[in-house]
């Protein structure tokens, strides 16, 4: 039966109404609704902090709320994967560190993810000190004396925070570096291995300097120095390997924040413009080293795709060197 034109004009009407909803909210304004922020370790640790502390700073200046989900597993593939998978809609963010976007690709055989190609970065945030740690009773107070003392026991045992770890890493570099003999005794975490140290049950790891501060402070472990090309500003009286007799020697995570890949580019200036108040702010930059770490202002969204990509390269190297690999 043909339509009236009373009912074709209201049809015709109603048609327009529907897609002219569909067109506002496909224009609505960024961000409309709650923005999650995956963080892919567990709860109270630095990378949850950091990713906290980014949380608020983006709902305070976006004016949405942000809530933060702990998706620890597989090295942070875990959370990276559900990030990679996400609507690249902006309303779903990883705090990405160094192992997600640089080391996984040369560690593991097969990843569910491409850190390149998967991702869209947004900024940098901080980066992550290392130092070396030894049992106080070894009889070495400075690097050399301990690189003396390293040589003079080949296959000496150290832990790390597990296979393929900055910190495993960290130790292989130290040992191609010095041209040490040593043996690595992977942990599931840097706390159980520096417990170790402290134990006496190996003698030296190279760890995280923040949750190994309270450590040194208290003399349960002996600090010879640590792993950034500067000194650290929470730590300012421990020298660097590097001005310690290792010339060059710098190991240096970093941690940042992403997003699917295909975010609109204006989403991401936003994100990244709020994150960078953030780094910028005296007040966080005091936070950031009381917890250790390295403020890094000043990211723009393709610098931080730029260092992605020569941080893969360059950690690959020192994968490969280590012989580490998983599954």
């Amino acid at each position: 039966m043909p339509l009236t034109r009373r009912e074709a004009i209201f049809g015709v009407g109603g048609g327009l109404a529907v897609l002219a909803g569909f067109s506002a909210n496909a224009q609505a304004p960024y961000p409309n609704r709650t923005i999650k922020m995956i963080v892919p370790y567990p709860a109270g640790g630095t990378t949850d902090l950091l990713g906290r502390m980014v949380a608020d700073r983006l709902q305070t200046g976006l004016g949405a709320t942000v809530v933060v989900e702990n998706k620890p597993g597989a090295a942070t593939s875990t959370g990276a994967e559900q990030v990679a998978r996400a609507e690249p809609d902006g309303y779903t963010l990883l705090i990405a560190t160094s192992t997600t976007l640089a080391i996984n690709k040369s560690l593991y055989k097969k990843l569910p993810y491409d850190p390149v190609k998967d991702f869209t970065p947004i900024a940098l945030v901080a980066a992550v000190p290392f130092a070396l740690i030894v049992n106080p009773q070894l009889p070495a107070r400075t690097l050399s004396e301990f690189i003396a003392y390293a040589k003079s026991k080949p296959g000496l045992a150290y832990g790390s925070a597990g296979n393929g770890s900055p910190q495993h890493l960290g130790a292989e570099m130290l040992k191609t570096a010095a041209g040490l003999d040593i043996r690595h005794v992977p942990y599931r975490g840097s706390v159980p291995a520096m417990l170790d140290v402290i134990a006496g049950h190996i003698p030296f790891m190279v760890v995280d300097l923040q949750p190994a501060l309270p450590q040194i402070k208290e003399g349960k472990v002996r600090v010879l120095g640590v792993t950034t090309s500067k000194r650290v500003a929470a730590a300012p009286e421990i020298p660097t390997l590097a001005e310690s007799g290792l010339a060059g020697f710098e190991l240096v995570a970093w941690q940042g924040v992403v997003a699917p890949a295909g975010v609109p580019r204006a989403i991401v200036d936003r994100l990244a413009a709020q994150i960078g108040k953030l780094v910028a702010d005296p007040a966080t930059r005091d936070k950031l080293t009381t917890i250790a770490l390295e403020p890094l202002p000043g990211s723009t969204p393709d610098g931080f795709a730029a260092y992605v990509k020569s941080e893969v390269d360059r950690w690959a190297v020192i994968v490969k060197n280590s012989g580490a690999e998983l599954e």
